[in-house]
C-alpha cells in the first residue's frame, strides 16, 4: 500500500481471475501472490502479473522458505525469492512460522514448531538472514496448529512478540489460523487476540476452514476453500476496532469461486476497514 492511502482489503490473485481483472479493473485495494509461482524466468505467470502489477499494489507471500528448518534455509530459494521481490517491488513480503524442508527434501507442507528458547534463537537467526538477503523487513505469519508440543516454554503470542522485537520483523496475523488453532487446542481466541503483539501487525489474513466432526470433538482444518466463517469475521471486527485499519487479505486457494463471490468477501472486509477508519479519524 502507498503511504497516502488508507489500508484496504485485497484478494489472492488466481489464474482463473487474471483476464477479468485486467479487463474489468475491479475496485480492490491490492492483490497477493505466492512467491513460488513466479520463480521461473518467464511464461504466463509473469505475462499476467507484470500487467496486473502496473494497475495494483502487490503483496508477496512465501510458502517455501522453511524459516524454522533446523538445517537452515535453502540459499537458492532465498535468492529466487529476492529476484521475485526485486522484479515486482511488493509493498509487503511475508512468510510462515513453520518448516517444510529436511535434508534437501521439500515436504510440501507448513509444519509446526515447538515454542522454546532454542527454536526462538533459530528463527531469529533465519529471519535476520532473510531480511539481510532481501534488503527489506518481512512479516511472519502465525500458523494453524493441531496439537501442542510437550515441553513448550512459552505461548505462541510471546514467541512472536520476542521474535519481532529481536529480529525487527513485522507480523502477519492470520485470524482464520487463530480460530482453527483455538478449537483444535482448546484455548479462547479472544484471549489469544488480547495477548497478541498487535503493534507489529502489518497485514491480516482471513480465510475459510473445514470442520471435521465424527461425533467427538470437532477438528478444524485450514483449507482456504470456502467463505470466511462468522467467527473469523467477528475477530476481524474486534481487531480492527482495537488496532485501526490494516491491509486485509481474503485467502481462497482451493475450490476457487467465480470472481464476484471472491470480490464480495473483499468488499465486506473493506467495509470493516472503512467504517473503523472513519471512527479513528473522528477520534484523532
Amino acid at each position: 500500500m502507498t503511504a497516502d492511502r488508507s489500508p484496504r482489503a485485497g484478494a489472492g490473485l488466481k489464474p482463473e481471475h487474471q483476464r477479468h481483472i485486467l479487463d474489468a479493473r475491479p475496485d480492490v485495494g491490492w492483490l497477493e501472490v505466492h512467491a513460488e509461482n513466479y520463480m521461473g524466468a518467464g511464461g504466463p505467470p509473469h505475462f499476467f502479473l507484470e500487467r496486473i502489477r502496473a494497475l495494483y499494489p502487490v503483496s508477496l507471500h512465501g510458502v517455501g522458505l522453511s524459516i524454522g528448518s533446523a538445517g537452515g534455509m535453502t540459499p537458492g530459494h532465498l535468492a529466487r525469492l529476492k529476484t521475485v521481490a526485486d522484479r515486482y517491488e511488493p509493498f509487503v513480503v511475508s512468510e510462515h512460522l513453520a518448516w517444510s524442508t529436511h535434508d534437501g527434501v521439500f515436504l510440501n507442507d507448513l509444519l509446526p514448531l515447538p515454542y522454546t528458547e532454542a527454536t526462538l534463537d533459530l528463527v531469529v537467526r533465519h529471519v535476520d538472514e532473510a531480511q539481510t538477503a532481501l534488503g527489506r523487513r518481512i512479516l511472519i505469519e502465525n500458523p494453524s496448529t493441531y496439537l501442542r508440543f510437550e515441553g513448550e516454554e512459552m505461548a505462541e503470542t510471546e514467541f512472536l512478540r520476542v521474535l519481532a522485537r529481536r529480529s525487527g520483523c513485522g507480523l502477519l496475523l492470520d485470524l482464520n489460523n487463530v480460530v482453527v488453532s483455538a478449537v483444535n487446542r482448546g484455548f479462547d481466541p479472544l484471549a489469544y487476540l488480547e495477548a497478541f503483539p498487535v503493534e507489529h501487525v502489518g497485514e491480516i489474513h482471513l480465510a475459510g476452514h473445514a470442520v471435521l466432526d465424527d461425533g467427538a470433538a470437532p477438528l478444524l482444518v485450514d483449507t482456504h476453500d470456502r467463505a470466511v466463517s462468522p467467527e473469523v469475521w467477528d475477530l476481524h471486527r474486534r481487531l480492527i476496532a482495537r488496532l485501526g485499519p490494516r491491509p486485509t487479505l481474503i485467502e481462497w486457494d482451493g475450490d476457487v469461486p467465480a470472481w464476484p463471490v471472491l470480490e464480495a468477501e473483499v468488499m465486506h472486509a473493506d467495509s470493516v476497514l472503512r467504517a473503523t477508519g472513519e471512527v479513528h479519524a473522528r477520534a484523532a
